[in-house]
């Protein structure tokens, strides 16, 4: 079972814009009843990851994180967690993406950069 699968992460796009989301549950909460930072980072990894491989799989190169980085600006206590991506920058060896995280009621909760990082697929 993968990260995304046990948080319930579903993901949908195309092209330069990638979006995620899962539901608020007691396994993403810390103690204070919030969602973790950390399941914040988890969607926008798996957001741009995808996204990345998307567009660099038909070369026979894969995607995976490089670097993260967040600033938490609101918490999210319920409903849903929803992430949309926009790569900024398509390199040779890594794309940068910038992460809107959003509550159901489209609030900004968190800002986050992405690095993915492309390198070759191992052979067979």
């Amino acid at each position: 079972m993968t990260l995304d699968r046990t948080l319930g992460i579903e993901l949908e796009g195309d092209g330069d814009t990638w979006r995620g989301h899962f539901a608020v549950t007691d396994a993403v909460r810390q103690p204070y009843g919030i969602v973790h930072g950390g399941a914040f980072l988890t969607l926008a990894e798996t957001i741009t990851s995808a996204g990345t491989w998307h567009g660099v799989k038909d070369d026979g190169q894969l995607a995976m994180g490089q670097e993260i980085s967040a600033s938490l600006l609101r918490p999210i206590s319920e409903g849903h967690v929803h992430g949309t991506a926009t790569v900024r920058r398509r390199g040779r060896t890594a794309w940068v993406w910038e992460v809107e995280i959003t509550d159901d009621q489209d609030r900004l909760c968190a800002l986050i950069r992405a690095t993915i990082a492309v390198r070759p697929a191992p052979a067979g």
